[in-house]
């Protein structure tokens, strides 16, 4: 498919995206981190693709020396999913989420963060009382959100700002 047909659109959404589409997102995607792993020391490496819960594309790098990848708590990562994804949204012409995981680690934390969301809205609603949660990115309050919008005892509120910005469980 060529870059013309594709930069029509500027906005695609996971279900409108064709078999042929997501394959060149891959594609782009992929290489654009081979190129960027370059400047790491990590040796041989895997890049897994498969689709994740929202529809979005999940690339996981494995290989022997990725620790170097991920950073002091995922910072690393976080900024090679940043570059990442601006560079294929500039290449490929439209959005479409792609998350860069490595050895599963976002995966792992993932599941880390539901549990406290899943926790701190338990002790919300047994103790008729708000729980404010530690300082989150992001990605990271999102997942609280989404944990625990079907929760129908407790609504949750991203608070302050910054580097500050914390998600707030409300018992209802």
């Amino acid at each position: 498919m060529s870059e013309e047909v594709l930069k029509a659109d500027t906005l695609k959404e996971p279900a409108e995206i064709t078999d042929e589409e997501l394959d060149y997102v891959a594609d782009t995607a992929i290489a654009v981190i081979k190129d960027i792993l370059q400047f790491f020391n990590v040796g041989d490496i895997t890049i897994d693709e498969y689709e994740g819960d929202e529809g979005e594309l999940i690339l996981d790098i494995t290989g022997e020396d990725t620790a170097v990848l991920i950073g002091r708590h995922g910072k690393t990562l976080e900024s090679i999913q940043f570059l990442v994804s601006a560079i294929v949204v500039r290449k490929i012409g439209f959005r479409y989420p792609v998350v860069i995981d490595v050895e599963s680690y976002k995966s792992r934390q993932r599941a880390k963060i539901e549990a406290i969301a899943r926790s701190s809205a338990n002790r919300a609603a047994k103790e008729h009382r708000s729980v404010k949660l530690r300082p989150m990115t992001p990605y990271e309050r999102r997942i609280v959100h989404m944990a625990l919008r079907d929760d129908k005892r407790v609504e949750t509120e991203s608070e302050d700002e910054g580097a500050a910005r914390h998600v707030v469980i409300y018992p209802c």
